[in-house]
């Protein structure tokens, strides 16, 4: 019997719109400033955590990788 080849599948690039999830640690940096917005007040972590992630999904997707130079003052 020959054998028969199997094509790969294609693959698909997601931008952040098509379902692509920030970090746990953008999301934590944003319920981060969340909670220092309020300027420390009691509040629930779990709701700045949901908003935090929220808010980066509506966000529109940046490109992610290194950050640029840092500036030294001299």
């Amino acid at each position: 019997m020959p054998k028969t080849r199997k094509s790969p599948s294609p693959t698909v690039k997601k931008s952040r719109a098509a379902g692509v999830h920030p970090t746990t640690e953008e999301i934590a940096l944003r319920a981060y400033h969340i909670y220092l917005e309020r300027r420390g007040a009691p509040g629930n972590p779990l709701e700045d955590w949901t908003r935090a992630e929220r808010e980066l999904l509506e966000k529109p997707s940046k490109p992610r990788g290194k950050l640029g130079p840092k500036l030294v003052a001299a």
